[in-house]
């Protein structure tokens, strides 16, 4: 069987992280897995390039110049006749329109489509009025969580007998508390941090979804106790120089470490007490198995697919969206019990080895092109 993938690539971040790991994998279980991705004139990606290399993934580049570019279609097209395809897999908004059009273009008789977000322009009315449309012509779907299959049968009028919900997995090794601590040590010197100092952190972009000024807020609310707490970001985006401002307005800017964009960011997890993750709507969250790896607790939001990835009391906190209080006592609570933090961290690695392992993803994937292709 010969599944081309196809995704539009900015960065390497969750969705595409994702994709390096599951075409890894099918390829190793009999599926002839091929990448296609779409990249801007000034974004080449060699980064993923080089990656999907060092994985044995064969990939081929198309340059969009803009989002909306019908010359794509026919670019597409050729590329899937060149590599002759079972199934075409589409991930993420601009390769489900391109790709669907192109793969019937070129006879391609089934079509998968992935969600990987909750996106909030599907609310838009164009888009309510073309993803009936569009599924209609989309033989089966994939939600990355139970709660994106809701939302895509909710949201975007999807036939639920069409999705199937296969959850992320994660490429897991027990990490030695050696190298945990190396992290721990590396971003200590590298921020200038003394060894008292307690590390909440944020690995995301840096956008409304993410909540970070809830964040700021609750740091500020529990910083008279925890003086040496730090809230450490990991990411880059449009709202940076907003929230540094509210940060200096908070009074609490020295205790905000702004990363930037990072290679190393699940490494830097590994650094962490905490992982934080307020978001206000998210399909899955890689981040969160990243920190259940390297045995980091997690305080969340109870939004979306979280609640499927963190349990309540077992392996993290979850709190309502935008309560800064809840947040501050959630912080509060794992900070002052080093214990507990273990103890949660220890079954979050039990959790991910159990419930999202890499052949999990595999078996449910194949089931789902099994399905439409016998």
């Amino acid at each position: 069987m010969r599944v081309a993938h196809i995704i539009k690539v900015t960065r390497i971040s969750g969705a595409e992280r994702h994709l390096l790991v599951l075409l890894s994998a099918l390829r190793q279980h009999d599926v002839d897995a091929h990448l296609l991705i779409l990249v801007e004139d000034d974004k080449p990606m060699a980064d993923m390039v080089s990656a999907a290399k060092d994985r044995g993934i064969p990939l081929r580049r198309l340059t969009i110049h803009r989002d909306y570019d019908l010359t794509l279609i026919f670019k597409i097209r050729r590329a899937l006749r060149e590599i002759k395809p079972d199934i075409v897999h589409t991930h993420l908004i601009h390769a489900d329109l391109y790709g669907l059009f192109a793969a019937k273009l070129a006879g391609i008789r089934t079509v998968i489509s992935s969600r990987h977000n909750d996106d909030q322009f599907r609310f838009h009315p164009i888009w309510q009025r073309l993803s009936p449309a569009i599924w209609r012509l989309t033989d089966g779907g994939i939600a990355i969580s139970a709660a994106i299959k809701d939302f895509m049968i909710e949201v975007e009028d999807a036939p639920g007998e069409k999705i199937t919900v296969v959850h992320y997995g994660l490429e897991h090794k027990w990490i030695a508390d050696e190298e945990l601590r190396a992290a721990r040590q590396n971003l200590s010197l590298e921020l200038r941090l003394g060894s008292d100092a307690l590390l909440l952190g944020m690995v995301c972009r840096i956008v409304e979804q993410k909540g970070i000024p809830y964040a700021l807020r609750a740091l500020r609310q529990i910083r008279d106790r925890f003086p040496t707490a730090n809230l450490i970001i990991a990411g880059d985006g449009d709202l940076r120089p907003q929230l540094e401002a509210l940060a200096r307005e908070l009074g609490i800017d020295a205790n905000v470490h702004w990363l930037g964009w990072r290679g190393d960011a699940a490494e830097l997890i590994g650094a962490f007490d905490v992982l934080l993750m307020p978001s206000l709507w998210e399909g899955f969250g890689l981040v969160l198995l990243e920190a259940m790896s390297r045995r980091v607790p997690v305080i969340a939001n109870r939004v979306s697919a979280i609640p499927e990835v963190v349990v309540h009391g077992e392996n993290g906190l979850l709190v309502e969206a935008r309560d800064v209080e809840a947040l501050a006592a959630a912080m509060t609570r794992l900070l002052e019990d080093h214990a507990l933090r273990q103890h949660m961290g220890l079954l979050g690695a039990a959790r991910l080895e159990e419930r999202f392992n890499v052949e999990r993803m595999v078996s449910g994937t194949v089931a789902v092109y099994k399905e439409y292709t016998q």
